[in-house]
């Protein structure tokens, strides 16, 4: 049996689109769970709209999606003399033809066609000329296209797909000044990498019937086609700029955790059963073209968030504060400072299991990575009053010399609290205001074990005696 081979082929003239990044992580899904291989080949063909950037902002979002590839890099535009190579083979081969049609002669067929209601593909008079009668003028090379029957792509996703022969011209494979067109390249550096399975966006789908009539004419096996549909916004329209982000770096930037993104791309037009949420080696196991919907997909950031709160739950902390990090800088937050990271990482387990994203972690965490002087906000300041700074300065003392553990502050604060006639949560609203600055935080107990014995009295302290330490 063949080894499957899948790639990824994006033309870096911006941004890594969601869109693009689905169909990266469905060749990769699809080649990992196989044992295959997944390349990454960059169509830079269009050398007016590439830039270096486009590549760079491409390999920083697969980096971040996780997406990784086998081999180097492969540049479309750097095999430009092997796609030539293919172009006069194929003339040698009889299967394609030099035509000498100038672009104003093609526009006056295609008038003609369209004021006599016929089709405007445009029928070259040099198809079948005598090499002979061959002018010394410029040329293209164009690909003889089966002129009857029909061409019928058995696709994965699509199903049977019948296309007309007489729906399709003879495309150009070389320009007039050699240079190969889009459509020959795709075919030469697939059959040259040993591509076997072709996963793409249905944007594509009239492009295989072309394509194919390269690896007909070549005597190349096809590879497998499978056509998936594209993304729409939650209105049913095509995922847009109105819909809110479109570049995987703005959904790193947004504090979205990668896993969650992989797992909710992976749900956005393909399904196994009812599982909403799995991971990467389940996502592995499970993948197959079978389940890919025919229907386009509605990106739900909801939905979004909720897969992603339950990966930051079960991901592992030293991985999350890693990625919390890279989140800062992708947001171009200031860096933790290391006593920052220490206290995050000793309060990630008891955050992890509330927040659906990166910066609402951050905000929970707000108690441990003060640095300084709190800053009470107002509605914590009413739990500050002069009677429950008062409760704060009986209860300082009680604190000093206890073992710095859960049961031992628990038993401390609800014998205080018991002792003074009050029940608990009166004792709760001043303690978050001092330790956090806040109405809503994680359990004072959480945070008084996070903080640590001095730091937890020195901010009750100094809540105590109205912000004077």
């Amino acid at each position: 049996m063949t080894a499957v081979v899948t790639r990824f082929a994006p033309s870096p003239t911006g941004y890594l689109h969601i869109g693009g990044a689905r169909t990266a992580l469905f060749n990769w899904l699809y080649a990992r769970g196989r044992g295959g291989k997944f390349l990454l080949r960059i169509e830079d063909t269009d050398r007016a709209r590439s830039t270096p950037e486009a590549t760079d902002a491409i390999l920083k979002g697969m980096q971040w999606l996780g997406l990784d590839f086998d081999g180097e890099v492969i540049s479309q535009f750097d095999r430009a003399d092997r796609h030539a190579e293919v172009a006069n083979e194929l003339l040698a081969k009889g299967a394609a033809y030099k035509c000498f049609a100038t672009q104003v002669e093609i526009e006056a067929f295609r008038e003609e066609a369209r004021a006599a209601g016929k089709s405007t593909h445009f029928q070259s008079p040099w198809r079948d000329a005598d090499a002979a009668t061959h002018p010394d003028a410029p040329y293209v090379v164009r690909l003889k296209s089966a002129q009857d029957g029909e061409t019928v792509i058995n696709d994965e996703v699509q199903g049977t797909v019948r296309i007309k022969n007489e729906n399709l011209d003879d495309m150009v494979l070389l320009r007039s000044d050699g240079t190969p067109v889009y459509m020959l390249a795709v075919v030469v550096d697939d059959y040259d990498m040993g591509v076997t399975h072709v996963i793409r966006g249905d944007d594509h789908l009239n492009n295989a019937a072309r394509q194919m009539g390269i690896y007909t004419a070549m005597g190349w096996d096809l590879p497998t086609y499978a056509h998936i549909p594209l993304i729409h916004g939650p209105d049913g329209k095509k995922l847009s700029k109105r819909h809110g982000a479109l570049g995987v770096e703005e959904y790193q930037a947004m504090g979205y955790p990668s896993a969650g993104m992989r797992n909710y791309l992976a749900r956005l037009g393909w399904s196994h059963g009812d599982d909403e949420f799995f991971t990467d080696d389940q996502a592995k196991e499970w993948f197959g073209t079978d389940g890919i919907g025919k229907s386009p997909a509605r990106f739900d950031f909801k939905k979004l968030e909720n897969i992603c709160g339950q990966h930051i739950a079960i991901t592992d902390d030293a991985a999350l504060l890693h990625e919390i990090v890279m989140y800062r800088e992708a947001a171009n937050l200031p860096a933790l400072t290391d006593v920052q990271s220490q206290r995050l990482n000793a309060a990630l387990y008891c955050l992890k299991d509330r927040a659906k994203t990166f910066p609402e972690l951050l905000e929970k965490a707000h108690f441990a990575l003060i640095e300084g002087e709190i800053e009470v906000e107002p509605k914590a300041a009413k739990n500050l009053d002069t009677v429950s700074r008062g409760i704060l300065d009986a209860l300082t003392p009680q604190l000093q010399n206890v073992s710095w553990t859960r049961d031992e502050l628990e038993a401390v604060l609800n014998r205080f609290a018991e002792d003074n006639g009050m029940k608990f949560g009166k004792l709760a609203g001043p303690l978050r205001a001092a330790l956090a600055g806040r109405a809503a935080t994680p359990s004072v107990f959480d945070m008084m074990l996070v903080l640590g014995q001095e730091i937890s009295l020195e901010r009750l302290t100094q809540a105590a005696n109205g912000g004077d330490s």
